[in-house]
Parts: C-alpha cells; sequence; structure tokens
C-alpha cells in the first residue's frame, strides 16, 4: 500500500451552529417533541459539522473525494466501522460550535472480503461552555464488491431487558441523509448499492441505526445519553425488520445495547452510559 504515514497528525477546523430547522426536521424524523432548549446529546452527531463539500469535490460514491483531508486510501470503498462519542455540557438550540479534527492512525489489515485500511480520526467539539463533545471515528476502506460476504459466527448476547422492532424504509433513509448531507449513494441510489458495490438492497445509515437504539434506549429509561461506544458488525438494509435491544443498566449506569437484523444476527453492538 501507498506510505500514508505522512497525513498521521493532519487536522482541520470548522464551526457549524445548532439550527433550529435541522433540529425540527430531525425531530420530525425520530417521531419526537421539538425540544424546547436544550438538544438531547445523542442528536448531536447527526445535527452538527455536516462537512458540506462542493459538488465538484465528490468521489464517485458520493462521498467527498479522498486526498483533502482524509488520505488518498487507493481502495475505493468506505463505510464508518465504529465510533466512540462522549458528550460533555448540553448544547442549545442556536449556540454555534466548533471542531478540530485531527487523524489519529492509519493501519491496514486483511478483513473478510480482502484488504482493508483503517483511518481514525479525533474530533474534539467546543462550545460556548468549553468542550461539548468529542468523538473518535474508525472509517474503514475496502476492495471493490465485498457487499455481500461470508457470514461471521454468531456473537452470543444477553436476553434482552427490552425489544422493539423496527423496519427503515427508504424515506426514513433519505430524511437523515439529507439532515447529515450525506452524499454516499449506497443509502438511496438502489441501483449503485446493488450493481456497484454488491449490496443486495439500500444500506441503512451506520449513523441512522445508532440514532434509532440510543433514541429507543433513552425513551425508555428517561435518562440522556453520556457516552456510547458503537461497533458495527454487519450491515442492515432497507425494508427489512430490524431489532433494538437493550440490557438492564448497571449500577454505574452503563447497558449494553445491540440491534439484530431479519434473521436474529448482531448488527450493531453499542454500549451506553446514562447521565446521572
Amino acid at each position: 500500500m501507498t506510505d500514508l504515514s505522512a497525513w498521521i497528525g493532519r487536522s482541520r477546523s470548522i464551526s457549524d451552529t445548532l439550527a433550529a430547522p435541522l433540529v425540527r426536521r430531525l425531530a420530525a424524523t425520530l417521531d419526537a417533541e421539538m425540544p424546547a432548549g436544550v438538544v438531547p446529546s445523542h442528536w448531536l452527531p447527526a445535527l452538527l459539522f455536516d462537512d458540506a463539500q462542493p459538488t465538484s469535490a465528490l468521489g464517485p460514491d458520493g462521498h467527498p473525494a479522498k486526498g483533502e483531508f482524509l488520505p488518498p486510501v487507493p481502495l475505493p470503498r468506505r463505510m464508518l466501522a465504529g465510533r466512540r462519542v462522549a458528550f460533555h455540557a448540553p448544547a442549545r438550540i442556536g449556540q454555534e460550535f466548533s471542531r478540530t479534527s485531527t487523524i489519529e492512525k492509519i493501519e491496514e489489515k486483511q478483513g473478510r472480503s480482502g484488504r482493508l485500511v483503517f483511518v481514525t480520526v479525533r474530533h474534539a467539539t467546543v462550545g460556548p461552555d468549553g468542550p461539548a463533545m468529542t468523538e473518535v471515528q474508525d472509517i474503514v476502506y475496502r476492495e471493490a464488491g465485498g457487499g455481500s460476504v461470508a457470514p461471521r459466527p454468531p456473537e452470543p448476547m444477553p436476553p434482552p431487558a427490552w425489544r422493539e422492532a423496527c423496519t427503515p424504509d427508504a424515506v426514513l433513509l433519505f430524511r437523515y441523509s439529507a439532515i447529515c448531507f450525506n452524499g454516499h449513494r449506497i443509502h438511496y441510489d438502489a441501483d449503485y448499492a446493488r450493481g456497484t458495490e454488491g449490496y443486495p438492497a439500500l444500506v441503512v445509515n451506520g449513523g441512522l441505526s445508532t440514532l434509532l437504539l440510543l433514541e429507543a434506549a433513552s425513551r425508555r429509561t428517561g435518562k440522556a445519553i453520556a457516552a456510547f461506544a458503537a461497533r458495527t458488525v454487519a450491515p442492515l438494509f432497507c425494508g427489512r425488520p430490524l431489532s433494538l435491544c437493550g440490557g438492564a443498566s448497571d449500577e454505574a449506569g452503563r447497558a449494553l445495547l445491540w440491534a439484530e437484523d431479519d434473521a436474529g444476527a448482531l448488527a450493531l453492538r453499542v454500549e451506553a452510559e446514562f447521565a446521572r
């Protein structure tokens, strides 16, 4: 692989406003009430820093082309493999925030679908009250094809304390992608998802499935999310039922959450910590 070590340590800063129209649209998408002031913490990753790029700066997959901030990894497919997020202060509608993003690590591995390259990016968000949110993302790049790979060995999960059924449709995927200004074509272009990337249907955004899971957990407990760590195990697909599941909280306010696909296989694993 091309030596990309020079990209480690690269950083950039952008600013954004927690705008009321976006909050209203996300509340409508989730069938939730419009917040009066403080926005639910787990909504923030979808509402801030859409990182909109000019159309001329997009790659063939609809993502911003590589080589501007993210390194020019010589593999065509990309997705968010995992993220670790912590919230430090309440965020209110109308407040302004700044985020500094830094590439921390670039690592090549061999996976079931072929060669993989993981790029770890740390985002530090500051608001009017100081640090507001910290997020570490693991972005994975892979070879062409590979949408269908050998199934993983089943990962045993404990009996859930609660379970909710959900079937994401194309409208839900569109609304979420529109709010985030996410142009990745696997979420709205079925011909591209099937013919180019090898998936059987539109892929549910990893951020959307995580958001639905955290929204269900917060609604069940009546508590805000203080931090979470999410790991994508397998893709979820548009039009197929999925199950949002949660375990009981421990004494420290932590709980294991997960999503299962229509065959009952683990697709998303989230370790959540609730605010006290």
